[in-house]
């Protein structure tokens, strides 16, 4: 489905990914994989093992970067995605890795 909504305005979502998706080149591809799709934020480890991201883009970059999130690099095993949607006024101007 799209839409003037879908396509247009901006959502920022926070995502927190389980697995072994540390020390597999899980941040890396996530950068890559971001600015294939034009999604704007940040990735970074966190120290329980997981990896956090802030995704922001219009609703099909989001869905499409979740899908992508799910599934991860080769290497990696995902075993959880859980996330929600933040209400902010901040835009961020890249897709960076912290």
């Amino acid at each position: 489905m799209t839409g003037p909504d879908l396509d247009s305005r901006i959502e920022t979502y926070y995502v927190r990914v389980r697995g072994l998706v540390q020390g597999v080149g899980f941040r890396h591809a996530t950068v890559r994989q971001a600015h294939a799709l034009g999604i704007r934020g940040w990735v970074a480890n966190l120290e329980d093992g997981s990896v956090e991201a802030m995704l922001q883009g219009t609703a099909n970059q989001v869905d499409r970067m979740l899908s992508w999130l799910r599934r991860g690099p080769p290497s990696a095993r995902v075993t959880d995605v859980s996330g929600e949607e933040r209400a902010t006024e901040k835009r961020f101007e890249r897709f960076e890795q912290h």
